[in-house]
C-alpha cells in the first residue's frame, strides 16, 4: 500500500516524514561537525565541517519554517497527541523542539547580519563585507547560540529515548506513524 503524502489521523504522510527525516540527517551533521571539532580541534576536517555549519544551518531554518507551514495546513489530520499527560508532554516537548529549532539558527542569523562580513550559501549572497559590526545584534548569538544548541541535542536524546520507550515498552505505533509502513500494514 502506497503511503499518501499528507498526513491522516494514522500516519504521518510523505511530506512530514521527509521532512522529519532530512532534518534529522542535517542536524546529526551538525552537531558531528561540531563534537568533532571540540575533540580534535583545528584539522583540515574540521576546517570542512566548521564550514559548512552556517549554509547547513541556514537550510534548517529553511526547512523548519517549512515543516511548520507543513504542520499547521496538516493540522486537522494529523495523530493525535494522547489526551493523557503523556500527550500534553509530548506536546510540551515538540513544540520545545521546534521553538529552539526556529531561534537557534534565527539567533546565528543575527548575529551574521550584525558581524559586518560577507556569508553567502548556496550561490545567494546574503550579507555584504562592511567591516562594522553591531554589537547588539552578535550579543544574543554570542551567549546563546552554543548554549541553546547543546540543549537542542539534549532534547533530541530525550525524543529519540522516549521513541525507543513507545517502541519496546508501549509497543503503541508512535515510531510507525514516522516510519510509514508499518503504520499502514497495522491498519490493512
Amino acid at each position: 500500500m502506497k503511503l499518501p503524502w499528507q498526513d491522516s489521523g494514522h500516519v504521518y504522510g510523505l511530506i512530514s516524514r521527509r521532512l522529519h527525516w532530512a532534518m534529522a540527517l542535517l542536524f546529526a551533521w551538525q552537531f558531528l561537525g561540531m563534537l568533532i571539532k571540540l575533540a580534535i580541534g583545528r584539522s583540515p576536517l574540521t576546517a570542512f565541517l566548521v564550514g559548512t555549519h552556517r549554509p547547513v544551518g541556514l537550510l534548517l531554518l529553511a526547512l523548519c519554517l517549512l515543516r511548520i507551514f507543513w504542520a499547521l495546513a496538516n493540522a486537522k489530520r494529523r495523530p493525535a497527541y494522547a489526551a493523557t499527560w503523556g500527550g500534553r508532554l509530548a506536546r510540551l516537548g515538540h513544540i520545545t523542539l521546534y521553538v529552539l529549532m526556529l531561534l537557534i539558527p534565527s539567533l546565528a542569523l543575527l548575529r551574521q547580519f550584525g558581524s559586518g562580513k560577507a556569508f553567502s550559501a548556496f550561490g545567494i549572497q546574503f550579507t555584504q563585507d562592511t567591516g562594522i559590526e553591531i554589537a547588539w545584534m552578535v550579543a544574543p548569538a554570542d551567549l546563546l547560540h552554543g548554549l541553546l544548541a547543546w540543549c537542542l541535542l539534549a532534547l533530541i536524546a530525550g525524543h529519540v529515548l522516549m521513541v525507543l520507550i513507545h517502541r519496546y515498552r508501549f509497543k503503541d505505533g508512535t515510531l510507525a506513524r514516522m516510519l510509514g509502513k508499518s503504520a499502514l500494514a497495522q491498519r490493512g
